[in-house]
Parts: structure tokens; C-alpha cells; sequence
């Protein structure tokens, strides 16, 4: 004889008489109830309630629910793995980092990637539901809170029938979530190329030349090629039509046709389990047509990388560490510079300083010199009594300014060149001004200072011939005074 069973239905409160049955089926909820007749508690945290059947007479529980707590332990909640962890984020994650997590997950597991992983399209379902109620702020709460959301909850089931059958409850999880849907809504009608880029595939094939098109280039400049511009060559990758097929896609002498797997849509339906999934046609890749022959220069893609020579018109004024974008066919490439220093100039900004020295007797009275400017050598005025590390300021003769207009300033540091070594007139010269000096602060070597404040030449110990030297010598000092001030 078959065995009678029933499930105690938990949407309403009532009395359920339960009469010459076998053990009811278990099933898991926090809900107690207790038998008016004889006081049984018939229910836990998984409920099994049995009466025995009697041929002579039958026994009735009478059961009333008592208040606590009711929650949802059902088996197949209990088997789903945490959203959390399958996004791999904290409980506190906020809404960019959950966001983050899914879109990387969601490029790993997508099935146009993983055509060969049987597991790929289940993992892309979970963290695409995952995704969807981690996503919305109300189920997020909900879920928090009961380990599930009000739709996944599925209470909508109905009891049938009273009598031997009793009541029924049915717990059912019902899934709203379309993946691809989903995936679409959030990076756009383009799908999974649109989202991610150029990580599913190229529109291009590899070459011997590298796997891509140049993205930043570093070019070497010297201080004069930046400061004046020029044109420099450099050579880069560039994603032009393939040389062997012109664009075609197809091998030389055949041609492409209607794609046959998708009726010419360029898009496929792909059914995995619950769920339909439209993604780009795998045969097609969307183009609709398909290629029974394809170029194997280009992989039937129509363009490679290729290495080209590029002209680089380098703005003037550039400076060290500085990037420009440059278009390069349909695509840009960014250009670092790399500007030698200088051993003469030193740059500050637009500005540059350079450093010239000038003679004593052009600091004392004054003179020209000419110094080396950024475009031409430039001649600059020595004013009478020019101290050391005087600034000259040569206004509009620095660096270019780039995207502006007008120039720096050119600042020339002035250093006064002491002689090492002087010959005898020289000697005679400075000696014969130091006695004139009145405003020495402190003494001159070869010149002594009398009690008056005047100065004479001290007296040195020698010989005969040593005092006519020295005789002979007052004698050209007293010329050269009289040559000098009358």
C-alpha cells in the first residue's frame, strides 16, 4: 500500500486535523506546533510528524502554532553559495567595487570565451545573479537581512484539497535573471566586445612585429632639438589593411558569403539550462558573412600590424617628461620625450640661465661681451663697477612657449675672473692703486699702512743690490703714478 503523505501548509494559521495517516513528509521550517489533546509538541527545527494508523480507532492532533520566529531553511537556499563570495567582495562593499567584481568576473566566465569550459556559462548564471540582487539596494536588504529576496522566495504556492490528502506547500525558486540581459544592460548594445574591448578578439591579426598597435613612444631629444623643434622619424605599429587580401578577409580568388549558422543575423541564440542567452554569432563574429577561405596573412580580419615610419613634428620649447598625442591613422599614440640636459643652459620653465664671466678691469670700468643664447648669440653691456653674481635679465630671448604665445627670458649670471697670475707692470699697476685705496677693509699684501693712515712699501732686509732693485722700482712706481694721475 502506497504511503499517504502531507506537508503542513504555513501560509495561513489553522487547526489541521490529521487522521489515519502514515508519517507526513519532513520539511524544514522554525514553526512549532503543539497537540490540543495530548500536549505533543510536534515540530522542531526539521518537523516529522508520525502517527501510527489504527485499524479500530483513529486519534486526532489537534494542532496549534505557536509564535516564533518563522524563516526559510529550505534545502535549496541552503545549497546556493553566498553572493559575497561569489563576487568575492566583503558584506560592507560598496556599489563600484561590487560593480568592479562583476565585470571582471563576468569577462572571465562569459561563454564567448569559454567555449571549451562546460562550467563557464553556470559560473557566468551565478555571478550574473549574484550581480543582480548585490546591485539593487532594496533585494540587497532583503538579503542581508533573510539570506534571500522576496522573489527568490517563491510564495506563491497553492494547498490542495483537506481530507487524506491534507494541505500542500510548494517551495520553488524562481529566477528572474537573464545573464546575457543583463550583461547587455550594463555595458551597452554592443555585448561582450563593447564591454571589454579588444580582449575577445581583434579586429586585427598578430604579426612578427608585436600584438598590437603602439600606444606610447619614448623619443630621445637633445637640449637644442628641443628648445629650436624638429622633425624626427620613429618607427611604430600600426593596425593598417592587410597587403594580401586588401581588406577582403578572403584568400585571392574567393569571396564571402551569407552566414549560414545565424541566417545571415550576426547573432546567435544559445540555451544553457533555464536560461537563453543571444550573443554574437562565433562563425560570423557578427559580420553575417562567412568566410570559407580565409586570407592567412590577416586570419581572415582584414588588417595586421604592421611597422611603419611615422615623422614626429616636435614643437619647440618641449620639455623633459612631457607627453603629446599624436593621431597615427585611426588610432593616437601618446609621445613621451626624454630632453638631454645641457652643460652650458640651465631651463626653469620657459626661462633659462646661463653663466659669463668677465675681467677684472671690465667689472671695474665696464665693457660689452657677447654669450650664447637658444637662437643666436646675444651681446650684452657691461655696466662700470659690475659685482659678482649681478643678474642680467635678456627679455624674450628664452624658450618657446608651447601652446602659448611669446617667449622667456634669457638671465645671464655675471662672475668676475680673478688673475692667478700677473706680470711685473701688472703687479706694479695694482700695488700703485692699493696706495691710493682708501677704504681697504683691512690690509694689502706688499703695501704697509704708517700710523697717519697713509700707506708706504715696507722695508725689506738684503743686500746692496737688493736696495737698488728696490730703488729702481719706487722709481717706475712714481712713473706710473705720474702716468697715471699727473
Amino acid at each position: 500500500m502506497a504511503v499517504a503523505r502531507c506537508v503542513i501548509s504555513l501560509s495561513s494559521i489553522r487547526t489541521a486535523n490529521l487522521i489515519g495517516l502514515q508519517p507526513i513528509q519532513t520539511f524544514s521550517c522554525r514553526f512549532v506546533h503543539t497537540c490540543l489533546g495530548c500536549g505533543r509538541i510536534c515540530s522542531s527545527s526539521v518537523v516529522s510528524v508520525g502517527i501510527q494508523k489504527q485499524e479500530e480507532r483513529s486519534q486526532s492532533h489537534h494542532l496549534i502554532p505557536r509564535s516564533r520566529n518563522f524563516h526559510i531553511s529550505s534545502t535549496a537556499f541552503q545549497s546556493k553559495r553566498d553572493y559575497y563570495d561569489i563576487l568575492g567582495v566583503p558584506r560592507n562593499a560598496s556599489s563600484k567595487d561590487i560593480k568592479k567584481a562583476y565585470y571582471q568576473l563576468a569577462k572571465k566566465y562569459h561563454p564567448d570565451t569559454n567555449k571549451n569550459d562546460p562550467d563557464a556559462s553556470k559560473k557566468f548564471q551565478e555571478v550574473s545573479e549574484a550581480y543582480e540582487v548585490l546591485s539593487d539596494d532594496g533585494k540587497r536588504k532583503q538579503y542581508d537581512a533573510w539570506g534571500t529576496t522576496s522573489e527568490q522566495m517563491g510564495m506563491g504556492g497553492s494547498s490542495t484539497g483537506g481530507g487524506a490528502r491534507g494541505f500542500e506547500q510548494n517551495w520553488q525558486f524562481r529566477s528572474t535573471i537573464d545573464p546575457e540581459e543583463l550583461f547587455r544592460k550594463i555595458f551597452g548594445e554592443a555585448g561582450f566586445k563593447s564591454g571589454f574591448g579588444a580582449d575577445l578578439g581583434e579586429d586585427f591579426a598578430e604579426s612578427s612585429f608585436g600584438f598590437g598597435a603602439s600606444q606610447e613612444v619614448i623619443m630621445n631629444l637633445t637640449f637644442s632639438q628641443a628648445a629650436r623643434g624638429v622633425n624626427k622619424d620613429i618607427h611604430v605599429n600600426v593596425i593598417d589593411t592587410c597587403p594580401k587580401c586588401r581588406g577582403a578577409r578572403a584568400e585571392p580568388g574567393t569571396k564571402a558569403v551569407r552566414c549560414t549558422y545565424c541566417n545571415g543575423t550576426g547573432m546567435e541564440t544559445i540555451s544553457t539550462g533555464p536560461f537563453v542567452m543571444r550573443s554574437t554569432c562565433r562563425y560570423c563574429h557578427g559580420t553575417r558573412m562567412h568566410i570559407k577561405f580565409p586570407c592567412t596573412e590577416c586570419e581572415g580580419k582584414g588588417s595586421t600590424v604592421q611597422r611603419k615610419r611615422v615623422t614626429v613634428p616636435v614643437p619647440a620649447g618641449v620639455e623633459d617628461s612631457q607627453t603629446v598625442r599624436m593621431p597615427v591613422g585611426n588610432k593616437e599614440i601618446f609621445i613621451t620625450f626624454r630632453v638631454e640636459k645641457s652643460d652650458y643652459f640651465r631651463r626653469d620653465g620657459a626661462d633659462i640661465h646661463t653663466e659669463a664671466e668677465i675681467s677684472l678691469s671690465q667689472a671695474v670700468l665696464g665693457g660689452t661681451i657677447r654669450v650664447q643664447g637658444i637662437y643666436e648669440d646675444q651681446t650684452i653691456q657691461i655696466v662700470p663697477g659690475t659685482s659678482s653674481h649681478t643678474r642680467i635679465r635678456l627679455s624674450g630671448k628664452g624658450m618657446k612657449r608651447v601652446n602659448q604665445y611669446g617667449y622667456g627670458d634669457h638671465y645671464v649670471h655675471v662672475k668676475i675672473r680673478t688673475p692667478s697670475k700677473l706680470s711685473e707692470k701688472q703687479k706694479a699697476l695694482l700695488l700703485a692703486y692699493a696706495e691710493l685705496e682708501e677704504d681697504t677693509p683691512g690690509t694689502v699684501r706688499g703695501i704697509a699702512f704708517k700710523k697717519d693712515g697713509s700707506s708706504s712699501q715696507p722695508p725689506q732686509a738684503g743686500s746692496e743690490s737688493q736696495s737698488k732693485d728696490r730703488a729702481n722700482e719706487d722709481g717706475i712706481l712714481t712713473k706710473i703714478k705720474r702716468a697715471l694721475f699727473g
